[in-house]
């Protein structure tokens, strides 16, 4: 396995800085060992400046101009020290160790904040670190240097300014610790040699103070300092800015704890003096800095609070709009409305035809983009006062402080029939619109409701609302209503037609029909509540509902013997377009035990004769073993272009093709047509619709070998169907 450049380089250098401590110390080949070391680092930099060409090469390049003035005061320091046997302290060498800082600083800061961001919180942190460390030098060696008077001035002067650079470096070391965006591996290894580097020089220069020390790990930590930023700059990472854009408003528990232990340096720094000599105790730089500690945590702490507060109010600004269009939402606009609820507000709810059909076949994107795009064009022609608001979905509201007529609505149907154009095409949708008013907030949402309702099956003409809509011609509002309770309560139960062998009678398959029955109502015919919920989408979940209870029921006939050949479910052209439409069919027959091949999914030529979708289910269900019948053919497009494209097993003849069967002349051609153009397709056909013994003997003698009928049986329940299995397979037609 191929070792990467940095790593290599990173596990050298810090084998060498480790070993360090066992070469001779203050002799010749030590003072080359760390100077190769240092000149080693810089060459690593330049190379990874060159191979990885970083954005923000500049800041990487003084970087490394940096470290290269720091090695040189190092040779310097040791040339000087080897010609006159000590160093002369302050030196040439202390002159490049002092410039080297500046250097230093400039580009931590550019590298920790490339663009240079002024975060508050991450400023105060800073200052937070840089303000303990800087108690530490003070106590330890500014503060000593002061009060030594007989030294001559150069050499306090000297002596101070290297813990200022210290706290100057601290400065650019803690906004990168403190930035969650510089956690790349590059900016770490940069962050740790300059972590090690610091405490190094606090080691150093305290030390130093009390003529304690020799060098040895000391200086392997400054080597180690070296190996981290040579691997920093031959990471591949550091060819990108971090990502600086974050919360920096955000404390961790980490860095509440690194803030936690500088804040506790002045009272640290206090007891440890004390506990020393008492009298020798720094009361105005502690007092002095643990003042300034206090009045950053204050600080801190408000800036905290304030951005509390300005992010509860994004909070809630968020809470009342909806995220995709900008709008109000439904929580928000009820709460306008119960506001305006005092006056007579009106409300107008739109729904958009054909947003579902755009969504299946384009996806969710274009769909969201084309939500967008409706939500200007409502807020461009509401006038000023008034609320637009999304709902939910594709339903959208309009709430005006005063009753308006009904150009309003009128305008807004005619802008979203514009063509609207979404990724990269020019698509058509409609919407229906209610219009309400009224001083109970919950009831004009309601009457709003059973408006677009009516509007929907008035084929989207807006609708203003009535008393007569809730109890006269537009029953279908109502019924949308209650469809949704009555799969809740469990109203609707499946009964089962037969479907038999010509001439024998033999049930050969059932076909599964919903039924509804309704507490109040009574029984809801089929082609009443069917064409609502397809409309509502509520055909999704009661076709649901319908396959798995007819897939159980079959799995119980199976199981006692008594089961046909096959069952028919009738699936809408809504269920087809679903995503995911072929995989529950997959489930439920999985679930319920059913072999795919017992299965007939009854399509209409409409839901398939658009293509898309429909027809990729289609084959989808073929691949699966699933069989396909084609109901109700000869009523719809009749395209023998669908027989030759789909996929299709049975052809089931409508039953205004069988009602005049029997009587001469024309009557029996379409009939005859369809037979021959099943068997020339290698088709079943099924005739629909046999209710007398002479259509089912005409039917035969034309051609046909399956039928479907009141003659053979009505729908029944599924207790029943045992016995007209029984019944049918020992009487001949």
């Amino acid at each position: 396995m191929r070792v990467p450049g940095w790593a290599a380089w990173l596990v050298v250098a810090a084998v060498a800085a480790l070993c360090f401590p066992l070469v001779p110390d203050d002799t010749l080949p030590a003072k080359i060992y760390v100077n190769t070391v240092g000149l080693s680092s810089v060459a690593a930099m330049v190379v990874g400046i060159v191979r990885n060409r970083p954005e923000h090469w500049r800041a990487w390049a003084l970087f490394a101009a940096g470290v290269l003035t720091f090695v040189s005061g190092d040779i310097t320091y040791d040339v000087t020290e080897l010609r006159l046997g000590e160093y002369p302290y302050p030196y040439w060498a202390d002159l490049l160790y002092l410039s080297a800082y500046p250097l230093l600083w400039a580009s931590l800061s550019r590298l920790g904040n490339p663009r240079g961001d002024r975060e508050r919180g991450a400023l105060i942190d800073a200052a937070i670190i840089s303000t303990g460390i800087g108690l530490i030098f003070w106590v330890w060696v500014v503060g000593p240097t002061l009060q030594d008077t007989g030294a001559p001035l150069l050499e306090r002067v000297v002596t101070i300014g290297y813990p200022l650079a210290d706290v100057l470096l601290t400065t650019a070391v803690a906004r990168m610790l403190t930035r969650a965006g510089n956690r790349t591996p590059s900016m770490r290894l940069m962050t740790a040699g300059a972590v090690i580097m610091l405490a190094g020089d606090l080691i150093y220069t305290t030390m130093s103070s009390t003529a304690e020390y020799t060098g040895g790990f000391v200086d392997s930590g400054f080597l180690m300092a070296y190996a981290c930023w040579g691997a920093a700059a031959l990471h591949p990472s550091m060819r990108r800015r971090p990502d600086t854009v974050l919360d920096v408003h955000r404390i961790g528990r980490t860095r509440l704890a690194v803030l936690t232990a500088f804040v506790l340096i002045a009272p640290g720094l206090l007891f440890f003096q004390g506990a020393g000599d008492p009298a020798a105790i720094a009361w105005a730089a502690l007092g002095t800095g643990a003042v300034v500690l206090c009045l950053l945590v204050v600080m801190r702490m408000w800036g905290l609070v304030q951005q509390v507060k300005v992010q509860a109010s994004r909070l809630g600004d968020l809470a009342m709009h909806d995220p995709l269009t900008g709008l109000a939402n439904r929580r928000a606009f009820e709460e306008r409305l119960g506001a305006a609820a005092t006056g007579t507000p009106t409300v107008l709810l739109l729904d958009l035809n054909g947003f579902k059909a755009v969504n299946d076949r384009f996806g969710h994107a274009v769909g969201d983009e084309l939500l967008t795009a409706v939500a200007g064009r409502i807020s461009d022609r509401i006038p000023a006062g008034a609320v637009a608001a999304r709902m939910g979905g594709d339903e959208f509201a309009v709430l005006l402080p005063t009753d308006v007529d009904d150009d309003l609505a009128d305008r807004l149907r005619t802008a979203i029939h514009q063509p609207i154009h979404a990724g990269g095409q020019d698509l058509l949708i409609g919407a229906s619109i209610g219009i309400a008013g009224g001083a109970d907030p919950v009831e004009v949402l309601r009457r709003a409701d059973v408006a677009m309702y009516a509007a929907k099956a008035d084929g989207g003409r807006p609708r203003r609302y009535t008393a007569d809509l809730d109890t006269s011609t537009d029953e279908e509002a109502r019924l949308g209503a209650e469809l949704r309770s009555a799969l809740d309560r469990g109203e609707f139960h499946l009964v089962y037609q037969p479907i038999v062998e010509l001439p024998t009678g033999r049930v050969v398959a059932v076909e599964s029909l919903v039924r509804w029955w309704h507490p109040d109502r009574g029984h809801v015919a089929p082609d009443v509540f069917i064409p609502v919920a397809e409309r509502t989408g509520l055909i999704v979940e009661l076709g649901e509902w319908i396959l798995r209870t007819a897939c159980l029921q079959f799995a119980d006939w199976w199981r006692h013997g008594v089961a046909p050949d096959r069952f028919g479910v009738n699936v809408s052209a809504r269920q087809l377009a679903e995503p995911g439409f072929v995989g529950l069919v997959a489930a439920i027959l999985a679930e319920t035990g059913v072999h795919p091949a017992r299965l007939i999914v009854e399509v209409t030529e409409t839901a398939v004769f658009g293509g898309g979708a429909a027809v990729r289910a289609v084959h989808e269900l073929t691949e699966l073993g699933v069989e396909i019948a084609l109901d109700d053919f000869g009523t719809g497009h009749s395209s023998l272009g669908l027989l030759q494209t789909l996929p299709v097993r049975i052809l089931k003849v409508d039953k205004s093709f069988v009602d005049n069967v029997t009587m001469a002349g024309r009557h029996a051609v379409i009939a005859t047509s369809l037979i021959q153009v099943a068997n020339g397709f290698g088709l079943v056909a099924v005739a629909e619709g046999v209710e007398t013994a002479e259509q089912a003997a005409e039917l035969y003698r034309l051609g046909y070998r399956r039928a479907q009928g009141y003659h053979f049986g009505r729908p029944a329940r599924a207790e029943y169907l045992p016995a007209i299995v029984t019944v049918r397979a020992g009487d001949p037609a």
